[in-house]
């Protein structure tokens, strides 16, 4: 962690939660609306689902910018979460929210690929 500047990293960190929260203002485009239109209450429903999708998205990256900025502030940030590790500098510069190591992130990616997925989550930690 020599190579990283742990305040200006939870500064840049910080930043990415306010705007990622500021994103997540979409709660009034999820509500019901009845219209007369069967066409138009289609429109109304895959905005909805859209909206959702997007809330979601949002909820995943701010737990994620939390939860580095918590292993700054522990002292574990940088350490992979699943074999305990030091992620590269190179790559925490280029995802600071990084969790995992890039070899244990290519692993997860890989069980979450399509017709690749593992039974449980706990599968690909198996196999590294």
């Amino acid at each position: 962690m020599a190579n990283i500047d742990l305040r200006l990293l939870q500064q840049t960190l910080e930043a990415q939660l306010k705007e990622a929260n500021a994103g997540r203002r979409l709660g009034d485009s999820i509500r019901i609306q009845q219209v007369a239109d069967p066409l138009d209450m289609t429109q109304e429903a895959a905005e909805r689902d859209l909206a959702v999708e997007m809330l979601d998205r949002g909820s995943v990256l701010v737990r994620r910018l939390r939860a580095a900025i918590d292993r700054i502030q522990d002292g574990s940030y940088g350490i992979c979460l699943h074999c305990e590790e030091e992620i590269a500098p190179k790559r925490l510069k280029a995802i600071p929210s990084a969790e995992l190591c890039i070899g244990c992130q290519e692993m997860a990616d890989h069980s979450r690929s399509p017709g690749r997925r593992m039974a449980n989550s706990e599968s690909w930690k198996e196999a590294a």
